[in-house]
């Protein structure tokens, strides 16, 4: 339930970074590095969260299954 947790929370970070990245693209104008400091912000956590997925899988804490209506 924890993992859960984290995964929502990681996801919710990176949304808002992503609407930042937007805002700040639209308002600055090219006048600060606001939107790369926020897009790089949201890639660096969406790396970080691959790897934390990875690694509960590997170490069995996040079982995958597969998809019910697909047969698997």
């Amino acid at each position: 339930m924890l993992q859960n947790l984290v995964i929502i929370a990681f996801l919710i970070v990176i949304l808002y970074n992503l609407g930042a990245g937007l805002f700040f693209m639209m308002t600055d104008k090219g006048g600060s590095n606001r939107t790369v400091r926020s897009l790089t912000w949201r890639i660096g956590l969406s790396v970080g969260l691959i790897i934390l997925i990875g690694l509960g899988i590997a170490t069995g804490i996040i079982q995958p299954h597969g998809n019910p209506a697909l047969g698997g």
